[in-house]
């Protein structure tokens, strides 16, 4: 079994991280609990949520999912875990409506109460890595950076990253740390997969250069790379609701990762996987996860027995003529996103 270090820190982690946005909507409490136990049993050690899942949150559903997680953790030793967690941030509409008490900004009023809300909920009195959902573009970074730096400080909180950013954000909040002496971004996580290579752009440099790590999210595209939407009919998938959905952001999400270049792709990467003997989640997987700036995978589960094929990544490296293979297919059917 392999494990790595985020960034800088102390945190060693297996190559495979559990996810558990699913957790509350798509998945009851027994089965939450199911599949964190197999993860947990095939060598997983960390684990991922937010105080604002589930998704689609509301004021009634938001938190949910960490008093699930909480939940588990405590039939569990606590130092067998790396916990990670995340403050909601202006979530730049993606998610409406906005967690219980409103917009949730990035500033240190919000940081500390929300803190304070996913610690209780969690049932633990530290996180081990706590991290800013969406940045915020109206809070000057220096109060945000000097609010995480306290609760390291504190102790509530091991080390910090950010999710959903951009490697000037990063560079930004970093530099604004390295001069005020406070803790930095540790690690940043980002949608990457086959369908969505942006990160090879924009953080390679950085992560590797200043040791920051990528936390892969969605390595499936939003399901789309399992081929359930490349069924003649498909029936079952977020994307198919999220197509006439009354959230124009929603709605650009299904069109971005679901259209006729992404599905003609994944059809390539359905006849790989079936050449090489994997299921196409295993690739999808182990590709996200084979390179070195990369701590962790984030996969997501609505069932215990979907983590087979994912877990199944965990110790797989993909051969070089498999890596070309996938590569070709980006290169010749020129990915809008890619």
């Amino acid at each position: 079994m392999e494990y790595r270090y985020i960034g800088r820190t102390g945190l060693r982690v297996s190559l495979i991280c559990m996810g558990t946005m699913t957790f509350g909507t798509q998945c009851d409490k027994a089965e939450a609990f199911a599949i964190m136990d197999k993860a947990y049993d095939a060598g997983v050690n960390f684990y991922d949520t937010a105080e604002l899942y589930p998704v689609p949150p509301s004021g009634k559903l938001a938190g949910i999912t960490e008093e699930w997680v909480g939940e588990w953790l405590a039939t569990k030793p606590r130092d067998s875990v790396i916990l990670a967690t995340k403050v909601a941030g202006a979530s730049n509409g993606w998610f409406v409506p906005p967690i219980r008490h409103g917009y949730t900004a990035i500033d240190r009023f919000h940081i500390m109460r929300a803190v304070e809300g996913s610690l209780k909920r969690l049932g633990t009195d530290y996180i081990d890595l706590y991290q800013m959902h969406w940045p915020d573009t109206l809070v000057p970074v220096e109060e945000s950076m000097a609010a995480f730096d306290e609760l390291v400080r504190s102790g509530k909180v091991r080390y910090i990253g950010t999710s959903n950013d951009t490697a000037y954000g990063v560079t930004k909040a970093n530099m604004t740390a390295q001069f005020k002496g406070y803790a930095r971004f540790e690690s940043i996580q980002n949608n990457f997969s086959l369908l969505n290579r942006r990160s090879l752009d924009e953080l390679t440099v950085l992560c590797r250069k200043e040791q920051v790590s990528l936390l892969p999210y969605s390595p499936l595209a939003g399901g789309v790379l399992s081929g359930k939407y490349n069924q003649p009919h498909p029936t079952e998938g977020r994307f198919l609701s999220y197509i006439n959905d009354s959230n124009k952001r929603q709605r650009l999400m299904a069109q971005r990762f679901m259209n006729d270049r992404t599905l003609a792709s994944t059809q390539e990467y359905l006849r790989i996987a079936a050449q090489a003997g994997m299921h196409p989640v295993t690739l999808a997987t182990a590709w996200s996860k084979q390179f070195d700036f990369v701590a962790s995978t984030i996969i997501g589960a609505t069932k215990a027995e979907q983590l087979d094929a994912s877990l199944a990544a965990m110790n797989l490296t993909l051969s070089d003529d498999i890596l070309k293979a996938c590569d070709a297919v980006h290169q010749k059917i020129l990915y809008p996103m890619g």
